[in-house]
């Protein structure tokens, strides 16, 4: 199984984390796989030390792979969580009250947005 957190808005517009496990079958030689998602676009992003983002929604449904740095996610409820690098978030809060985010350390993060 492949861990991923999902934020989403319920039918009255909060935002709630999800744990999702993605399932993974043998594929010997070459390991383990999940089936095959489609994917619209590939987004490269850098945001500086102080990014602290207040209420927003996602601009589209989209997985977040962090690659270098934390960052923590209020939803609108006031649950946070803590991200660190290597983990991987699916946003699909696309409306609603949104979530905050900011960084975790003082330096720059790195993170690539899928868009499904």
């Amino acid at each position: 199984m492949f861990q991923v957190t999902r934020v989403f808005s319920d039918e009255n517009g909060e935002s709630h984390f999800e744990d999702v496990e993605i399932p993974l079958s043998d594929q010997g030689e070459i390991g383990f796989l999940s089936q095959a998602q489609a994917t619209k676009s590939i987004i490269f992003r850098e945001v500086l030390p102080s990014y602290n983002y207040d209420f927003h929604c996602a601009p589209q449904r989209q997985y977040i792979i962090l690659l270098d740095g934390g960052v923590e996610i209020e939803t609108s409820t006031g649950e946070k969580r803590s991200f660190k690098t290597g983990e991987i978030l699916l946003v699909e809060d696309t409306s609603g009250k949104g979530h905050k985010t900011r960084n975790l350390e003082t330096k720059i993060r790195k993170s690539i947005f899928i868009t499904i």
